[in-house]
């Protein structure tokens, strides 16, 4: 086939609050070779920090999100993008008042086992 529509998503449980809707990838469409997915971090949010085998741009939407990457802090807003080349240690969290609503590409498709989190 040429092409795929999504209709729509689907939620990937993930604790602290923060909804992961994939169009793309291991969990809604069996694709390795790229995920795309709809993230909305509340206020608060945080996850632990990893160094994954994906590169993952990241594009804001909504809100802000703050990357540390590689020891440097990276503030994001709406409208603007990040690229993390793979093997680089990231984390992510949302410090300001409101949801932070972005989507992620990761490449190759995200996965538990090809992020590398620290222990929580």
């Amino acid at each position: 086939m040429s092409y795929r529509k999504v209709n729509r998503g689907t939620r990937v449980p993930v604790p602290g609050g923060k909804l992961i809707e994939e169009y793309f990838g291991a969990v809604h469409t069996g694709t390795d070779r790229f995920s795309l997915a709809r993230m909305d971090a509340p206020p608060g949010w945080s996850e632990p920090a990893q160094t994954p085998e994906f590169g993952e741009l990241t594009i804001m939407q909504a809100g802000q999100l703050v990357a540390h990457v590689a020891g440097e802090e990276v503030l994001l807003e709406a409208d603007e993008v990040l690229w993390v080349e793979p093997g680089v240690r990231v984390h992510y969290e949302n410090r300001g008042p409101d949801d932070a609503i972005y989507w992620a590409v990761c490449l190759p498709a995200f996965t538990l086992d090809r992020a590398h989190r620290d222990p929580a």
